[in-house]
């Protein structure tokens, strides 16, 4: 019979050779937000250098591009969230902007919402137009607007405003395999 020892200490594992220290095993794990962060500000980033337009804000890992539209008198504000976030949902989303002296709820015009896989990457493409009213339209500033909270599901993403403005064309030509402008059909061949 082949009888192994194991040494146990409250602060220290000792096995033969190996030796682990939970001390240097918490330094290790401890670090992996400062990593986590780093890694989501890249990522962000290559997405805004990738992504032709202007983008509006920024979460942790997505970005948001960002028009108004209208159409027969109703008015939307439409956005295109690139990142990790991915949707699917029968009841719509929610839209909150958060300005500096007022808080604008906008519900999306679709309650089934759907994340797209984008060509050659791992990030999601996730169309949403909310409704929003005429007179409401003028509070969305870059200079009035504080922060967006966007809710859908189960996901909760808070997204800060950044030095840009509207994307006027906000196309998603070379995103996906069927993009095109979303202002203009698409046009048969």
């Amino acid at each position: 019979m082949v009888f192994q020892i194991y040494k146990f200490s409250f602060t220290k594992i000792e096995h033969k050779s190996m030796k682990f220290s939970i001390n240097k095993l918490r330094s290790a794990f401890s670090n992996s937000k400062t990593t986590n962060d780093s890694v989501a500000a890249s990522y962000v980033d290559d997405i805004i250098k990738d992504v032709e337009g202007v983008p509006f804000a920024i979460s942790d890992t997505n970005v948001m591009y960002a028009g108004l539209s209208e159409l027969a008198g109703y008015h939307y504000f439409k956005t295109i969230i690139i990142g990790t976030l991915q949707l699917k949902t029968f009841k719509g989303a929610t839209l909150i902007i958060n300005g500096s002296d007022y808080k604008l709820e906008l519900k999306s015009d679709m309650e089934e919402l759907e994340s797209e896989a984008t060509i050659g990457s791992d990030r999601r493409l996730t169309r949403i137009d909310f409704e929003i009213d005429k007179d409401a339209i003028s509070k969305i500033s870059r200079e009035s607007v504080q922060s967006i909270e966007f809710s859908a599901k189960k996901n909760h993403l808070t997204f800060s405003i950044i030095e840009g403005g509207y994307d006027e064309g906000l196309s998603t030509a070379g995103l996906l395999e069927d993009a095109n402008d979303i202002d203009e059909p698409a046009k048969d061949h």
